[in-house]
C-alpha cells in the first residue's frame, strides 16, 4: 500500500514538474519511486502538493519542528532561521 502511494506521489511530482517545464525523460526526485533518498525534496513536494499526496514526505514533514510558524526567514531579519 505504501509502495503504491509512493509511486502515485512520483507520478504527481512528474506531472507538476512537467506542467512548469517540459522535462520528459528526466528522473523524478528524492529517490522516487524506488527508494527514499532526499528527504528535503520529499518534504518540499508535500508542502507544494498538500497532505495526502506524498506519504513519506508527509511523514518527514510531521517530524520537523514547526520553524515556519515564526514567519519567513526574510521577516526575521537578524535571527537565524528556525530559532
Amino acid at each position: 500500500e505504501l509502495a503504491a502511494a509512493y509511486r502515485a506521489a512520483h507520478e504527481d511530482y512528474i506531472r507538476r514538474r512537467d506542467e512548469i517545464e517540459e522535462l520528459t525523460g528526466f528522473p523524478s526526485a528524492g529517490g522516487m519511486p524506488d527508494r527514499v533518498k532526499c528527504l528535503h525534496v520529499l518534504v518540499a513536494h508535500s508542502l507544494a502538493a498538500g497532505p495526502g499526496v506524498n506519504p513519506l514526505g508527509d511523514e518527514a514533514l510531521a517530524m520537523l519542528p514547526e520553524w515556519w510558524r515564526k514567519g519567513s526567514c526574510v521577516a526575521l531579519a537578524g535571527e537565524e532561521c528556525g530559532r
